[in-house]
């Protein structure tokens, strides 16, 4: 008699494929059980506390972007699901930080990471990775983390990935792992660029889409610099979704890009009555210009300097940085992971003073009732008080 837990998985879209995908893995499989008095090490292996990874090889992908190829430095990395991300720490100036970075690679191959940096007009860290690491560079690194990945539980067997810049980078991996597997899925990539030499991966993209029937490449570029390009044009509305890829409800839609470009991208997918829960959205940092988001008093420039006074010590804060940008600056180490006010690693107690918080801050209830903020996605208006 089944569980009630394959009861449940059996009414879901992909359940009865992920049961047997399950039997069968479990019927010829590696059985495990010798490992029962091994938990400590395989737990270990596969959500470590730290990764220690050496950079293997710096590849230009445009003007703009590289991509970095990481090992570890002990032979082993541990698993990870297409469409996750690692949280690489790095010292500049003697300020230590962190950047969360998607991985391009694919599962399929777990002896190496790989990433795509994009410059960022104001970001020091994003210069010191294009410009400063070299080969041979050790980093610190949390394990794998992130849940933008499908889930063959839920999510629909057709997919259509709607990119923006580097946020083409989880997509490469959740592309290369079901081509590689010969999964049956089939993938609308709808990529928007400002121009063909800004676009990471254009080459590699359009091969794979001639060599796979199961991957259609859409190009979408909004100032073209070629008077010859047979790329799409403009901005990916509703419009262009209906037009490349015609009936919406076969989908699962999954978005990763810069905020202004995802927040578009919504638009359309409401527009076209996308339900919400067909709908998967990757955080991606905090907008260079949060003075310009949705909610943001409009009596400050972001210019403004305000103290922040934490445990026993007063530092300043700029309204336009977070909170944890101005704690790293002065040497104060809050644990953090995503950066995108999600994982809640960073979670620190407003004592005083008000804050801007913008959209998509997974505050829990609890965090709400008791005065608890993400210090990556809070944004001092005042003076505050805070305590870690």
């Amino acid at each position: 008699m089944p569980s009630l837990k394959d009861t449940i998985i059996s009414s879901m879209v992909n359940g009865p494929d992920v049961l047997l995908d399950r039997m069968v893995g479990t019927r010829n499989g590696r059985d495990y059980a010798a490992d029962r008095f091994k938990t400590r090490d395989i737990i270990n292996k596969i959500h470590p506390q730290k990764l220690h990874l050496k950079v293997l090889e710096i590849t230009n992908e445009t003007s703009i972007a590289k991509t970095i190829r990481l090992i570890s430095t002990n032979g082993y990395l541990p698993v990870f699901q297409a469409g996750q991300y690692i949280n690489i720490f790095l010292e500049i100036d003697g300020i230590r930080t962190s950047r969360p970075y998607s991985i391009s690679s694919s599962p399929k191959r777990s002896e190496e990471h790989t990433s795509e940096l994009q410059k960022i007009p104001t970001g020091f860290v994003s210069d010191y990775f294009l410009d400063k690491v070299k080969v041979g560079d050790i980093f610190e690194a949390n394990g794998p983390a992130g849940v933008f990945h499908y889930n063959p539980i839920f999510h629909k067997k057709k997919s259509v990935f709607l990119a923006g810049g580097s946020g083409i980078t989880p997509f490469m991996s959740m592309t290369k792992e079901i081509l590689e597997s010969g999964a049956d899925r089939e993938i609308h990539l709808i990529y928007g660029s400002r121009d063909e030499d800004v676009t990471i991966f254009h080459n590699e993209l359009a091969n794979l889409a001639k060599n796979n029937s199961n991957f259609k490449y859409h190009l979408v570029l909004s100032e073209p610099n070629n008077k010859d390009c047979k790329c799409k044009t403009g901005f990916i509305d509703d419009k262009c979704i209906k037009e490349l890829i015609g009936n919406v409800d076969e989908y699962t839609f999954y978005l990763c890009g810069p905020q202004i470009m995802t927040d578009f991208c919504m638009k359309g997918l409401n527009t076209l009555n996308v339900p919400h829960n067909h709908i998967r959205r990757e955080v991606f940092g905090s907008r260079q210009d949060i003075q310009n988001e949705e909610g943001w008093p409009k009596e400050f420039t972001g210019n403004e300097i305000f103290k922040i006074t934490v445990n026993d010590k007063v530092i300043n804060a700029k309204a336009s940085e977070s909170i944890l940008i101005a704690l790293e600056r002065a040497n104060i180490r809050v644990n953090v992971c995503c950066r995108s006010g999600e994982c809640s690693l960073c979670r620190i107690k407003l004592v005083g003073g008000k804050v801007f918080m913008p959209r998509g801050v997974a505050l829990r209830l609890t965090d709400t009732k008791f005065g608890y903020i993400h210090s990556c996605k809070a944004y001092p208006i005042s003076d505050i008080e805070i305590r870690l």
